[in-house]
């Protein structure tokens, strides 16, 4: 739904997302945030007088919310996130996921929402007009991870919440901390976003609670916040190369994806959309999901590459635009997330069409993976 408060200001988006496994796997009662956030004026949401407001209730499928969130991204206006649920700890790679309504352990890295997508996703907007506002429950293994890592976003993308550790008993907990802001909303009151969340966590108590300020992350009741990493990556004055690879190689790769998703957006104003140095800033990200083990998402990227330097008026038999369209074939050979592949196998076999690359026959074994698909699970 739109609101429009009359104002030509520029609107803001508000994308609240509740989301929790269904059964036991349950941690928290993430859907009961959004009737008390959607009670809440949208203005208030979004700190605009227009506000543009989306509401996804215990989504299934991650392509389904990385949609959503990449639709908000590209929004011009200032962006607030609110996210309700459970952070879990992928064991293989160590990554945070935010955990949908078919996520289990044992599936969780084909049906839980990556956290380094949303960094990547928001980490391409203007420093300064996103807010990411969270009330999430962790797993045992992501509440160590958390502790000793803490939870990050891309530079200039403001933090806010509360993250407690499941609940010794099998009983959902509630995201008291949203319920809070919104209970303050309600009342007329718009103080500003560090003055929330401090009387947002007072309300919803929690001794061992995580508090996020602005990113900076503290125990509550701690008289002092935790200063914030030191580097930011997406700020390195010298050549960020190496610091962002070696963020990546030690698995902090949502940090890594950040920051390259900011330097492409930074060669993108200077040079313009298509340019040499946004290609290469899109291909380092590319790679990086390769480091990730994201192929899915790698796969697109490359792609996406391969389409920019085709836009270019590079040749089809151009060497940057073979291997970026033979790393694309690669990756999405590595896709064990059947609908994924099948939703990326379209794109692909247009662009080998075009770009036969030079592996005889590349096409032709493109096309018979293809088929397997259909036929069954991927091999």
């Amino acid at each position: 739904m739109v609101i429009n408060g009359g104002d030509t200001a520029e609107p803001g988006t508000a994308l609240l997302i509740a989301a929790a496994p269904v059964g036991k796997g349950r941690l928290m009662d993430a859907s009961s945030a959004l009737p008390a956030l959607a009670a809440v004026p949208p203005s208030a949401l979004t700190g605009t007088p227009a506000a543009t407001v989306i509401e996804l209730a215990d989504p299934l499928d991650p392509q389904t919310v990385l949609t959503r969130i990449r639709a908000a991204a590209a929004a011009e206006g200032p962006l607030s996130v609110y996210i309700a649920g459970q952070l879990q700890l992928d064991r293989k790679q160590r990554l945070l996921h935010l955990a949908l309504a078919r996520t289990t352990p044992t599936t969780m890295r084909y049906t839980a929402l990556p956290w380094h997508w949303l960094a990547s996703e928001t980490a391409i907007r203007r420093p300064g007009t996103t807010t990411v506002v969270v009330d999430l429950v962790a797993d045992a293994d992501a509440w160590q991870h958390l502790t000793a890592a803490g939870l990050t976003l891309g530079h200039g993308i403001r933090l806010f919440g509360r993250i407690m550790p499941a609940p010794a008993r099998r009983v959902a907990a509630s995201p008291d901390y949203l319920k809070a802001c919104a209970a303050i909303w309600r009342s007329g009151a718009r103080p500003d976003l560090a003055t929330l969340h401090e009387q947002a966590a007072v309300r919803a108590g929690g001794e061992t609670a995580l508090l996020l300020t602005d990113g900076a992350p503290s125990r509550a009741g701690a008289p002092e916040a935790a200063q914030a990493p030191s580097h930011p990556l997406a700020s390195a004055a010298e050549d960020p190369h190496p610091a962002i690879l070696a963020a990546a190689q030690a698995g902090r790769h949502g940090e890594a994806a950040s920051a390259a998703a900011v330097w492409e957006q930074k060669e993108v104003r200077t040079h313009g959309p298509g340019s040499v140095q946004a290609i290469h800033w899109l291909e380092v990200r590319a790679d990086l999901a390769r480091l990730a083990q994201d192929p899915g998402l790698s796969c697109e990227l490359w792609m996406a590459a391969a389409e920019a330097r085709l836009t270019r008026q590079q040749a089809a038999d151009d060497a940057d635009v073979e291997a970026a369209v033979d790393r694309a074939h690669h990756q999405w050979e590595q896709i064990r997330d059947l609908p994924r592949a099948r939703s990326l196998a379209p794109a692909l076999v247009t662009l080998r069409r075009s770009v036969p690359g030079r592996q005889r026959g590349a096409l032709q074994v493109l096309q018979r993976r293809l088929e397997s698909l259909h036929a069954g699970p991927v091999a």
